[in-house]
């Protein structure tokens, strides 16, 4: 089986990235291991289990070009899409934490969807797919 296992996120802290994907989205922390140059290799992942999703690698930007980076790797495009089996209950979930939706929910014929924005400004849908 081959699948896309970990998707590279470029952040400014660890611990404050950690504790919006953890808190204000769900995710679960499922790596942090100390490097000996000072960096984390942090992984984050949206399910329960490990596996269940793909992860993110929390990056801690090295220099000022992966800084410039940070909150707009896709160019304002929504870049990544958190997949749910009930939008409503994560909706509410991710509003009561402070999340910042860029819209209404809309009811799509693919599904139910609202644009959201990480905690550096990444754009992101969360989506339940129709069906």
């Amino acid at each position: 089986m081959r699948r896309v296992a970990l998707v590279t996120l470029v952040v400014d802290d660890y611990d404050e990235a950690i504790r919006f994907y953890t808190d204000a989205l769900g995710f679960r922390l499922a790596e942090d291991e100390p490097r000996p140059n000072g960096a984390r290799w942090v992984v984050v992942e949206p399910g329960a289990q490990s596996g269940h999703g793909t992860g993110l690698l929390l990056a801690r930007a090295k220099d000022e070009d992966q800084r410039a980076r940070i909150g707009d790797q896709t160019g304002g495009r929504v870049g990544f899409f958190l997949y749910t089996d009930d939008f409503a209950r994560d909706h509410a979930r991710m509003t009561a934490a402070g999340v910042t939706f860029l819209e209404e929910p809309r009811h799509e014929p693919f599904g139910s969807v609202a644009v959201f924005q990480d905690l550096y400004g990444n754009r992101w849908d969360l989506l339940q797919p129709a069906g």
